[in-house]
């Protein structure tokens, strides 16, 4: 399972609220959120990601409340991983939930730029920077998480599981 795509880069701390704004909550399906992803931080993002995109932050991407609409509003603007040094809990587990690839690899969150063309190999957790043509080594998932997130997320995953 691999993700290519043009980084979008942010800080430390980014919160669920700056994610997807709490104004916003009513919405439940992943089109309804992406309309609306990162607008609070980065009001352009909507208008400038393609699918297959990449975020990148630094440490404690989507701390805040443990809504899982913000890792479906990313997944539904098309983005096909988020690098970080490190992630809140709840948002790691609720991404994994969802389907959203996420990998922790802080020397690859310091530094990997805005625009960078990033390419992710999940099986062996490899993040290569085809911009500056640097490899990092971010934390691999184990093969029944990797499972979960190409059946597009937990439910799915023990839907195929019952069959």
């Amino acid at each position: 399972m691999k993700a290519n795509g043009k980084v979008f880069k942010y800080g430390d701390n980014v919160d669920t609220d700056v994610i997807i704004p709490a104004r916003y909550l009513a919405a439940t399906s992943e089109k309804e959120l992406a309309a609306h992803c990162m607008e609070d931080i980065d009001p352009e993002f909507i208008r400038k990601v393609q699918p297959g995109d990449i975020i990148v932050a630094e440490k404690n991407f989507g701390c805040g409340s443990s809504r899982e609409h913000a890792p479906m509003a990313i997944k539904g603007a098309g983005v096909s991983c988020v690098i970080a040094e490190t992630f809140a809990r709840i948002f790691y587990r609720n991404s994994i939930n969802i389907g959203l690839p996420i990998i922790e690899c802080p020397q690859a969150a310091h530094d990997i730029e805005d625009g960078d063309m990033v390419e992710v190999d999940f099986d062996s957790g490899k993040i290569y920077d085809r911009t500056r043509g640097t490899e990092y080594q971010g934390q691999p998932f184990p093969p029944f998480m990797q499972k979960i997130i190409r059946d597009g997320g937990l439910i799915s995953y023990i839907n195929d599981r019952e069959e």
